[in-house]
């Protein structure tokens, strides 16, 4: 079955005014909804591989065929990568579960501790790609990033294997009609909108399979 462009679960509006309606659009509208349409081209043809979950194909790169293998990573990645950011995002922040939190304090000390960690691998990627907060098949929480739209779930290809439960794009389409080149400002910023109920709720499954 053919890959389909997911719905946001908000409003395009529901973030302002930490994240414009315009810049919604255009990042959902035609950055993702580009990578779907990209993917199932490089799948056509390919019956198995269209008949895997995404999540599967991508911890899996390997057994993709190497003609359609880096366009499977790139435009797989950017499906995958933005399906979690718009999820693990909304008007409502909220905070971190008890043992979401908890978790947090065992591997970064507090969670502003966590908070400039996680920034730091935000403001420190250089040129394109994400910063991740995620689990270790252990049940450690870890954080990273990770150029162009390479993630966590891709197995030989990330530096912090695991299960991602939080994100942030930091190509410059996801802040630029804003925040121009000023990516410390929408990283800032984009902390107001954290969905800490859903990242919570992955976190607790992703215990459960740790």
């Amino acid at each position: 079955m053919a890959h389909e462009l997911i719905k946001l679960p908000y409003a395009v509006d529901a973030l302002e005014p930490h994240i414009d309606a315009r810049t919604m659009e255009i990042h959902h509208d035609k950055h993702h909804a580009a990578y779907v349409t990209k993917l199932n081209a490089a799948l056509d043809g390919q019956p198995a591989l269209q008949g895997k979950a995404l999540g599967e194909l991508l911890a899996d790169l390997a057994s993709v065929p190497e003609a359609i293998r880096t366009a499977v990573r790139n435009n797989g990645g950017g499906v995958w990568n933005h399906n979690l950011f718009w999820e693990t995002m909304g008007p409502k922040s909220g905070e971190p579960s008890a043992e979401l939190n908890a978790a947090i304090e065992k591997a970064f000390g507090s969670l502003d501790d966590f908070r400039k960690k996680f920034t730091d691998a935000a403001l420190n990627r250089f040129g394109s790609g994400w910063a991740w907060l995620d689990v270790h098949p252990d049940g450690s929480l870890c954080v990273c990033s990770s150029p162009n739209q390479d993630s966590p779930i891709m197995q030989g290809v990330s530096e912090c294997v695991g299960v991602p439960i939080l994100t942030l794009d930091v190509w410059e389409h996801a802040y630029y009609l804003n925040y121009q080149n000023r990516r410390p400002d929408y990283v800032a910023a984009w902390w107001n909108v954290v969905n800490w109920d859903r990242v919570s709720a992955l976190y607790a499954d992703a215990q459960k399979n740790a």
